[in-house]
């Protein structure tokens, strides 16, 4: 298996990518260690992953805290040994955020998901840099999205946070390479059976006074397979990057867009 014998953290665990993730980790055969808020979506996805034979353990964890993130990331390590594997799939409710002109945005809704998204990554990252820079191994692999890479209008801030996450991710991959940890971010797009991309969706459809289903199949048109990558397709991608055998990898930004964008 991929990931046999690794020990992995995601954090937003509970959300519909970070499970996938998670469920897609576990099914490699890492031992999986669930980070989120809600105690009872967290102990329902490990429940999953422990009935198909894995292994899970649940934490209560703001990624938003220093201190927590850090007391976890030490917990996993005194448990397991070691900390092989970290992806941030934390994510913020849309509404107020997306779907509306620049022009009508306040400050506070531009600013927070620039400042949350990268407060998130930062503080998740670094605790799991400092802890395989010591042992001399690691993948710290984050998530971003199609529009930080393309003029799409009614985005907010959130482009710009896409963006921040992905420089971010270069340059701790050009820190931390001598140290034997690598750093890969993975850019997608679709993903519309999931809740937030639904509400994206659906808000983004209101503001051109179109269906939620009308949106959707324009967007799954300007892919090069038209259609939309799927969360599946996702997790899948991101047990491949956390593996071994994608060790020539780091600071790259892979394009998990159907080809939505071209680089």
């Amino acid at each position: 298996m991929l990931l046999d014998k690794k020990n992995a953290i995601v954090y937003g665990a509970g959300g519909a990518v970070g499970s996938a993730v998670a469920q897609a980790f576990a099914a490699e055969g890492a031992r999986v260690f669930l980070a989120g808020r809600t105690s009872a979506t967290l102990e329902a996805i490990a429940d999953k992953i422990r009935a198909s034979g894995g292994v899970a353990e649940v934490a209560l964890v703001d990624a938003l805290d220093e201190n927590a993130v850090e007391a976890h990331a030490d917990a996993v390590v005194r448990a397991a040994g070691a900390l092989d594997i970290s992806f941030n799939a934390t994510s913020l409710p849309q509404t107020g955020i997306q779907g509306t002109r620049m022009l009508d945005l306040s400050p506070d809704a531009f600013d927070l998901p620039i400042t949350t998204y990268s407060r998130a990554n930062f503080l998740t990252a670094r605790a799991a840099a400092r802890r395989m820079t010591a042992q001399g191994s690691g993948v710290i692999v984050t998530l971003t999205a199609s529009p930080s890479r393309m003029a799409v209008p009614l985005m907010g801030g959130m482009a710009p946070a896409w963006s921040a996450i992905e420089g971010l991710s270069r340059g701790l991959a050009a820190e931390l390479g001598p140290s034997g940890v690598r750093v890969v971010c993975l850019n997608a797009a679709g993903m519309p059976e999931t809740p937030q991309l639904s509400e994206v969706y659906g808000l983004h459809a209101n503001a051109y006074g179109i269906t939620r289903d009308t949106f959707t199949s324009r967007m799954a048109d300007l892919t090069l397979r038209k259609k939309l990558p799927t969360v599946a397709e996702i997790a899948n991608v991101a047990a491949f990057v956390a593996s071994d055998r994608c060790s020539a990898m780091t600071g790259a930004i892979a394009n998990l867009t159907g080809g939505l964008i071209a680089d």
